[in-house]
């Protein structure tokens, strides 16, 4: 009775010794999941938000760079209320961007801050429980007592597993002080990362204000384009309907041109079947497959198709100023405007370039929208309108990027603007979902 009550005794401090290890391995793992749990979807939403902003940025400042080629024009223009709407457009988008940057942050700074307290609380448990098993080892420091703990033992059995404790409590110690050390580290390094995420925090508050200053600014400039716009109102209304004219001309001329080559497409068609002996099917040429007839023209179509989204600009530099389907005036709220594609506005002397390999179908002259070129893509056509000098000719086949012509320059309202139009078949499409997003 009495050897197996001692047995007892020994195991049962030796139980809550030990039942203290899976605790604080425990209180790790939670602390490790609950750190590395949250940090993924903060680390993506910041790369997306720090992208966004960048490339707001970016316009930002390409709109402030034609906006100054415009100053000089005293009496305001629609060109230059467009760029300054699309300005103030993107400076309050930026300024949201802002917003959530710093809130996310604040979001990161919370958890820093969780981060530090409940390192601190691990070390502060960590170096209790090393003070206690120093505090023991102080007390049973003497090798004689370490032998007699040994040779006490009851059997050989109990020897052995005495001697497994005390080289088990020897590792324990050395773990501890390792752990200590490591928890160290990982704190005085969450405790710089608080610091930095503080100082990004500064310099976002800084940007913020300094974008809502500029704000007010270009907001004070758009009334006052406004006002100026308002004395002249009848002209500007007459300028538009020109605008409008040229629009629907560029549109008749490039239906008249699928039209013309629909025809000789039917006509090579009937060719084709009475060399075979067959009656001609004319019914079957629609004004798609006409431009889909070869492995070449289908190789064309499908690669431009699976492009879409992904087409470069027809300009180096430039922002969309005027956007695709039907619009109230920015001016007037009685008036609409319809847009058979899209406008960017340039810098001056630039150059239109080809979106995606082809061929040229027609050069034509517009009034009010100088010259076109426009480029056929199997059952794609592409249209770049208000140019200057054109640099190619009918039949010419264009390569992506290849330089078209010069965009002209309005001397009046200092305006360098490429008209782009897609169409597929007899059908218009939205430039702006084609080409690449800036």
């Amino acid at each position: 009775m009495v050897q197996k009550r001692q047995i007892y005794t020994e195991r049962n401090p030796r139980q809550s010794f030990f039942s203290a290890l899976p605790a604080c391995h425990y209180f790790i793992l939670c602390f490790a999941l609950l750190f590395f749990i949250g940090f993924p979807s903060f680390s993506q939403s910041k790369k997306e938000l720090e992208k966004r902003r960048s490339s707001l940025e970016k316009e930002i400042e390409q709109t402030g760079k034609q906006i100054e080629e415009t100053k000089k024009i005293k009496t305001g223009s629609l060109n230059q209320l467009s760029t300054l709407n699309k300005q103030i457009q993107r400076r309050e988008e930026l300024i949201e961007v802002i917003n959530s940057e710093i809130n996310s942050l604040d979001s990161r700074i919370d958890e820093s801050n969780s981060n530090i307290s409940s390192l601190q609380q691990k070390m502060n448990m960590l170096r209790k429980e090393y003070a206690g098993t120093i505090r023991y080892a102080y007390r049973n420091r003497s090798t004689y007592g370490m032998m007699m703990f040994l040779f006490s033992s009851a059997d050989f059995n109990q020897a052995y597993k005495r001697m497994l404790f005390l080289r088990q409590y020897a590792e324990f110690r050395k773990k501890q002080r390792d752990e200590i050390i490591q928890t160290q580290t990982t704190l005085a390094n969450k405790v710089t990362e608080l610091e930095d995420k503080k100082t990004s925090k500064e310099k976002l508050l800084t940007a913020k204000e300094r974008e809502r200053k500029t704000l007010t600014a270009d907001k004070q400039l758009q009334e006052k384009i406004v006002s100026n716009m308002a004395k002249r109102e009848k002209k500007l209304r007459s300028d538009l309907k020109d605008k409008q004219k040229a629009a629907e001309k560029l549109s008749r001329a490039i239906e008249a041109l699928i039209k013309k080559e629909m025809e000789e497409a039917r006509k090579k068609a009937a060719i084709a079947s009475r060399k075979k002996g067959i009656k001609p099917d004319t019914k079957k040429v629609t004004d798609t497959s006409v431009f889909t007839s070869t492995p070449e023209l289908q190789k064309l179509s499908s690669g431009f198709a699976n492009n879409k989204g992904k087409l470069p600009w027809p300009v180096e530099q430039g922002i969309i100023t005027g956007y695709y389907g039907r619009h109230q005036h920015p001016l007037w709220k009685d008036v609409y405007t319809n847009n058979n594609g899209i406008d960017i506005s340039t810098s001056k002397n630039a150059s239109a370039r080809s979106i995606f390999d082809g061929k040229v179908s027609s050069i034509v002259t517009i009034p009010g929208a100088g010259r076109a070129v426009i480029i056929r893509h199997g059952e794609f056509l592409t249209v770049y309108s208000n140019l200057d000098e054109v640099f190619v000719k009918t039949g010419d086949v264009i390569a992506t990027r290849q330089r078209l012509g010069s965009v002209i320059t309005d001397g009046e309202e200092e305006k360098t603007e490429l008209h782009l139009e897609i169409w597929r078949g007899s059908t218009r499409l939205d430039p702006a979902d084609w080409i690449a997003a800036r």
